[in-house]
């Protein structure tokens, strides 16, 4: 899931750091995150409503 976070980071020029701001998650949890962690349903919608874009985006196709 991070990679695709990291996308939409990455489109939006947007850090982490400024990610963790926008959406009030700490930084160091943003960091579990990219090392694997799976975040709650509540910190998606924070970071997909941060990024502008739907849950959807960060659907795998499995």
């Amino acid at each position: 899931m991070w990679n695709e976070i990291q996308k939409a980071l990455d489109e939006k020029n947007i850090s982490i750091y400024k990610l963790a701001k926008i959406t009030g998650i700490r930084d160091s949890t943003l960091h579990n995150y990219k090392r694997g962690s799976e975040p709650s349903f509540k910190n998606m919608c924070k970071i997909a409503d941060a990024l502008d874009v739907s849950l959807d985006y960060f659907r795998k196709d499995d």
